[in-house]
């Protein structure tokens, strides 16, 4: 058998992808990593009793109030006493008055003095977890056997598994509809190839099986974080009850019409497109027959029926993510969630149409030149709404530009831009070369004509076709790879096609990226959300301006006794200048007197600090400083360190709010 080997430009492409895979597996391993849980858009507001307060007498209730509509159980509230045990009823009160958003629980009389831990549990209106602890005293501070819990809703092995769903959903989604809008608007010959046949086939799959992973994990995701808790019968009811959960099960219902759309796209609309061409010609061109017309005219109407149903599906399927996820929540709900529908739909047209148009230029070696100036098209003005709608949305979440460098959804949204305007970059590369393909005549012999010709006259004149079966097969299976192996050279021998080709792939290579980072983004706090809660939190703060801050943490150096706690008390708790006092206490509540105290302050989110400070020792256990002062309000971290030996030492921090 005569070896061909594969052009130049063939060996370049070839050598070029593994390089590409490992950069966009090095972007997206960083991406991951770097999303952590997802933050969501509703954030705690204020509480009362405050975290870190002290009150005089037991409260009747603990009241906490969101930024946004949050859905909330009976069990989504709980408060502790020191010991461990609940003293709330459990009973959920709902509070809530016009925009204020506000949920409570009553607490058992008669509480003893010492320090109480809240913890609590919340699904925000856009389908996100939110959770949170904090802890607050009765008469003083004591030491409490509650620990806060370091994790946060939504995280965990769990929310690692569903996060995943949520990318494969998109990418799915994406690929399914833009694979199938670019066989329907720009090549329907495409319907017939085996290639796209598998990819949009796939992305239903992909999507099928991440929606229906995020239906059962839902429970988990959004409650105790356990696998077990996906087999709860129960809970995938209450799941089923929730606006995210019915945007699965519709998003289920659609996916089985996209079964069916996908059936006559590959099935009834394939074979009437071998029989009458990609352009509504016979295979002859005879337009002029009656037969021709008459088939022409049922494809043309089968092609009408799909668009239309296929547009209802996607714009349907898009729908489930935008009535449950951020455009469902905020101001002006009414315009956004349509014009999340078109985003979406956009972005599939566009992205989508750029995986199936590569993998036709990579596997399908006679695409037509006029399906490429077709996708061109569709993606100009898949570009101009993607900018419409993508600047309606981010004036809606963004608000200010403060909170475009200040927030963490601020600074993705630029990333998101600047990845944006490289694929818009490369696009445009893509469109010369499509302009270089569609220029150059179809019939110009040349260099591919030339190596067509020597193809066929390489080829034998007859075949003796073996009487073993077997062996009739195999000879069958060389002369196959023989004839695709010719189809390839003459394909990469046209240097349009060639630059086409890896002009698209480092399009789709930014694509993968640049829908990566707008999923992360789909799960991170809005940057209007997050200036509104920080704005109501120093508010909350400046409300009690005469209460003296005062905290205690437990400490362990490690060394001999080197346990016990630390009481910091910070009088009056506001910007300027504050006293502090500070004490050690061994295990059984008598003064430690140690070495040395450290003391310093840090307001992270203005980059203030660390401000070091060195009280004075006042008397055995107890350290004292006048004139502490704190330039800003905000949410300070006191860090506190302890040293009970010459080498023993330890730090504990604290975060509060400073009014």
């Amino acid at each position: 058998m005569t070896a061909i080997a594969p052009s130049p430009a063939r060996v370049r492409a070839a050598a070029l992808l593994p390089r590409l895979a490992l950069v966009l597996a090095a972007l997206l391993a960083a991406l991951f990593t770097g999303a952590g849980p997802a933050t969501a858009h509703a954030a705690l507001t204020a509480s009362d009793p405050k975290d870190g307060a002290v009150v005089a007498t037991a409260p009747a209730q603990v009241t906490l109030s969101f930024s946004e509509q949050v859905a909330m159980g009976d069990d989504s509230i709980r408060v502790m006493d020191p010991q461990g045990r609940r003293v709330d009823t459990g009973e959920l009160r709902d509070m809530c008055s016009g925009s204020t958003v506000r949920y409570g629980t009553a607490l058992h009389s008669g509480l003893p003095d010492g320090t109480y831990t809240v913890a609590w549990q919340a699904v925000s209106a856009d389908s996100h977890p939110v959770s949170g602890a904090f802890t607050f005293s009765i008469g003083a501070p004591s030491a409490t056997s509650v620990a806060l819990p370091t994790g946060q809703a939504g995280g965990g092995p769990v929310g690692i598994a569903y996060g995943i769903a949520r990318y494969a959903a998109y990418g799915g989604f994406t690929v399914l509809v833009g694979g199938a809008a670019f066989i329907l608007l720009c090549w329907r010959r495409g319907a017939t190839q085996r290639p796209l046949q598998k990819l949009v086939v796939r992305a239903w799959v992909t999507l099928t099986a991440a929606t229906l992973a995020m239906l059962v994990l839902r429970n988990p995701y959004t409650g105790s974080g356990k696998f077990a808790d996906a087999l709860d019968l129960g809970g995938l009811k209450a799941v089923l009850e929730t606006k995210p959960g019915a945007s699965l099960v519709s998003r289920l219902l659609l996916l089985g019409a996209a079964a069916l759309f996908i059936a006559v796209l590959f099935g009834a609309f394939a074979r009437r497109t071998a029989e009458t061409g990609d352009i509504g010609k016979g295979k002859n061109g005879d337009k002029g027959s009656g037969k021709a017309q008459a088939a022409d005219k049922e494809a043309n109407d089968l092609l009408f029926g799909l668009g239309i149903g296929g547009a209802v599906v996607a714009g349907g399927i898009a729908a489930t993510w935008a009535l449950s996820e951020h455009a469902s929540t905020g101001i002006q709900p009414g315009i956004a969630m349509p014009a999340d529908i078109l985003h979406l739909l956009a972005v599939a047209a566009w992205l989508g149409g750029l995986t199936a148009l590569l993998v036709a230029l990579h596997k399908v070696p006679g695409i037509e030149r006029e399906a490429v100036r077709r996708f061109s098209r569709v993606a100009f003005v898949s570009v101009l709404v993607l900018t419409i709608t993508g600047i309606y949305q981010s004036w809606r979440q963004i608000g200010s530009w403060s909170a475009l460098t200040g927030t963490s959804y601020g600074r993705l949204l630029l990333l998101k831009v600047g990845l944006v305007a490289v694929l818009v970059a490369v696009a445009y590369v893509s469109r010369s070369w499509t302009a270089r393909l569609t220029d150059a005549p179809a019939g110009k012999p040349g260099k591919i004509a030339r190596q067509r010709d020597v193809s066929r006259e390489t080829q034998p004149a007859a075949v003796t076709v073996p009487e073993n079966p077997k062996r009739a097969a195999q000879l069958a299976r060389q002369r196959a790879a023989r004839e695709s192996a010719r189809e390839k050279q003459v394909r990469d021998a046209d240097p349009n096609r060639a630059g086409l080709r890896r002009s698209v792939l480092a399009e789709a290579g930014v694509a993968v990226v640049l829908l990566a980072v707008t999923t992360v983004l789909t799960s991170t706090e809005p940057g209007r959300t997050a200036e509104q809660a920080s704005g109501r939190e120093s508010a909350a703060s400046t409300a009690v301006p005469n209460r003296a801050i005062k905290i205690t943490l437990p400490f362990d150096t490690g060394g001999e006794n080197g346990k016990g706690s630390v009481r910091v008390e910070l009088d009056p708790g506001r910007v300027g200048a504050n006293s502090l006092h500070v004490w050690v206490d061994d295990p059984e509540g008598k003064p430690l007197d140690i070495p040395e105290i450290k003391v310093a302050f840090t307001l992270p989110a203005k980059d203030i600090g660390p401000l070091p400070l060195i009280p004075e020792r006042a008397a055995p256990g107890h350290w004292s400083a006048s004139g502490v002062q704190l330039p800003l309000s905000g949410e300070w971290r006191i860090d506190v360190t302890v040293r009970t030996s010459d080498i023993d030492q330890t730090t504990v921090q604290k975060n509060v709010k400073i009014g």
